[in-house]
């Protein structure tokens, strides 16, 4: 598979690689069945709300490391805000394209760095149910496929994922069922690990 330039040169030389002992928060994704593991730690100047300290960890091909490295560098010193706006499509353009295939260790870079910011808030008593409900929409709204989607949703919005969800034994595709049962609901149902069945799914639409 061939990645461009920037892509070599951060996989060989990534930027910001390591950990924080004393993390303000960790955000981690990925499976290691599916071959990727993200690992993000952050630290944040409370004051200013702002990423003053950002490391990685990563486990996984040559486009998971690399996005892992540039999320890090697009993310500090911006405030949480601004960072939880990081898109896997911006994520991408930065590193001046990835292979298709490729393209889902984008969604886990940037769905680590949302973790880990989740993290900080939920230990800081910042992020309340409703904040949890409006992240989940939000992360609809822009494409991407979460847990607590209905089997429904996520046919409705993304039906070439229709396939991997027959993979996986959801044969209530289509039935009333899925019309009010959550991804995470089935998964548990059929004893599926569900962090790796929605890092598969987004792999799919991406």
């Amino acid at each position: 598979m061939l990645y461009n330039q920037k892509v070599q040169d951060l996989f060989l030389k990534p930027h910001n690689l390591g950990e924080i002992k004393d993390a303000d928060g960790v955000g981690e994704v990925g499976n290691a069945k599916c071959g990727d593991i993200m690992k993000i730690w952050i630290k944040v100047d409370s004051r200013k709300n702002v990423l003053k300290e950002i490391k990685f960890k990563t486990f996984g091909c040559a486009a998971a490391i690399a996005t892992s490295s540039i999320i890090t560098d697009m993310a500090m010193g911006k405030t949480l805000e601004e960072a939880e706006q990081i898109t896997n499509q911006d994520v991408a353009e930065e590193l001046e394209g990835l292979p298709p295939a490729k393209m889902h260790c984008s969604n886990l870079a940037a769905d680590a760095l949302k973790k880990a910011i989740t993290d900080y808030k939920q230990k800081k008593g910042g992020l309340d149910s409703s904040e949890e409900e409006k992240e989940a929409e939000t992360e609809k709204i822009s494409g991407h496929i979460n847990k607590k989607m209905t089997i429904s949703e996520v046919i409705e919005n993304h039906p070439k994922v229709i396939e991997t969800l027959l993979q996986f034994g959801f044969h209530c595709v289509g039935c009333q069922m899925s019309s009010v049962e959550t991804l995470e609901e089935g998964a548990q149902k059929h004893g599926i690990d569900i962090d790796e069945m929605v890092d598969v799914l987004n792999g799919v639409i991406n």
